[in-house]
């Protein structure tokens, strides 16, 4: 699913003079080329080595405000025009703008959003991991998402910080034996949770190979030095816990960190992946601990959280999310809405702000939401895709005309209609008469 991607997953402090030009408001073709020459120095330098082909191919760097384009290579389809040592031009209105792979034109890119980071490793990073999500389906390792709802959850969250304070500590640790150590307490804490959870180990393994590998590849070929990939390692652990939602976006932080400490492990483990892996349990069966013995957890919690700041600082907001779900509730079960049929639906959204809502579905408070109906942006406001994803719905204010809310808007393409929904006091959409 592509993703508007969370900016502290790469903010690491390695390198604070930029060396890229500053970004104007559109893609500026001087700075594209400097990208892109990146993007083959780092695809060129790595060579196959981790996955056994090449990350090098068509990039295009696309301004979400007009779709305006700046490409590295020409298109099949011969829409983009040469200029200079660049390609340009404009995607069509449905196609998805975001840090993702795409096909257009008979091309399939890595496609980057304008204004691409200025730190040279957040750059680099960024630009390799995207690249790996080009390649990934041909590997075999894309896996369908089943959603992590346990993760927006007391007990779910605080596991997860638990487990990745070991996990930092782990990758920071000299010793091998300290390492093992760590990774023992790791385990202890994702074993915990999968047990109160236990549809959690599905989903969380499904967005590690998706993301988690993405964001590891990035971290091994896009920094230079051991040293810089485990400090990145450390700060993207410490960095996320002030995330305000792990649900679609843990995976960013998790899967550097035991990427890194397999490289340590067992240098050979890419080679025994496939689309069903568990990363913490091929680190296990490297270290041979055993991946579901959850023991010692109340010396383990004690070890990691010793002040209990992570303890209350979730058991607050615990107390918020309740009270935030109670409004979801009466907004968008209870009140009327907008209900809008997902069919051929394209997402834009922010990871970190992705929350879950009961069993009913997932709640976006920043999405961008296109369908044959047209296309729904919400920025402050909450869209809650139902699980069966077959319905998205908005709540409608008194007086409103279903085509803006509070935090909403709805755009709708020729021949769309609002129509009265099955409750009363709903809307909903009918399309043109065939």
């Amino acid at each position: 699913m592509p993703s508007i991607r969370p900016q502290a997953r790469s903010l690491l402090v390695l390198a604070l003079a930029s060396s890229i030009p500053a970004a104007d408001a559109a893609p500026d073709p001087a700075v594209a080329e400097h990208v892109f020459a990146e993007a083959r120095r780092l695809c060129e330098a790595e060579a196959g080595a981790l996955w056994g082909r090449s990350l090098c191919g068509p990039v295009m760097l696309v301004d979400p405000a007009d779709a305006g384009v700046v490409a590295s290579h020409a298109d099949a389809g011969g829409v983009l025009v040469r200029l200079g040592a660049v390609y340009t031009g404009t995607l069509p209105a449905d196609a998805v703008m975001s840090n993702t792979a795409m096909e257009w034109s008979g091309t399939r890119w890595t496609q980057l959003l304008w204004p691409v980071p200025q730190d040279p490793n957040m750059l680099r990073t960024t630009l390799v991991h995207e690249l790996f999500h080009r390649i990934q389906p041909e590997l075999g390792l894309d896996r369908g998402e089943a959603g992590n709802r346990h993760l927006d959850t007391f007990q779910g969250r605080y596991l997860l910080q638990l487990e990745w304070r070991a996990l930092a500590r782990a990758l920071m640790a000299e010793d091998p034996a300290q390492r093992r150590d760590h990774v023992a307490s790791a385990l202890a804490f994702r074993a915990e949770r999968r047990r109160l959870f236990p549809e959690a180990a599905h989903g969380e393994t499904a967005l590690e190979i998706n993301e988690g590998l993405a964001e590891y590849t990035g971290v091994r070929a896009g920094l230079a030095f051991a040293e810089q990939r485990r400090a990145h390692g450390v700060y993207s652990l410490a960095a996320f816990m002030e995330a305000p939602g792990f649900v679609r976006s843990f995976a960013y932080a998790s899967g550097p960190a035991y990427g890194l400490l397999l490289d340590e492990a067992d240098p050979a483990w890419r080679g025994k992946l496939d689309a069903d892996a568990d990363l913490g349990r091929m680190l296990a069966a490297a270290l041979r601990l055993d991946p579901d013995a959850a023991t010692g957890l109340a010396a383990r919690e004690r070890r990691y959280d010793p002040d209990g700041e992570v303890l209350a600082a979730e058991q607050a907001r615990e107390r918020q999310r309740q009270e935030r779900l109670a409004g979801w509730r009466r907004s968008l079960l209870e009140g009327p809405v907008l209900v809008l049929p997902l069919q051929s639906t394209r997402f834009q959204m922010n990871p970190q702000t992705v929350a879950a809502l009961d069993d009913v579905g997932t709640v976006y408070p920043e999405l961008r939401l296109g369908d044959r109906w047209g296309e729904l942006v919400v920025d402050g406001g909450a869209a809650l895709v139902h699980a069966d994803r077959k319905r998205a719905v908005v709540a409608l204010p008194a007086g409103s005309d279903g085509l803006r809310g509070e935090g909403w808007t709805l755009s709708l393409k020729p021949g769309w209609k609002l129509v009265p929904g099955e409750r009363e006091g709903d809307l909903t959409l009918a399309g043109p008469a065939r």
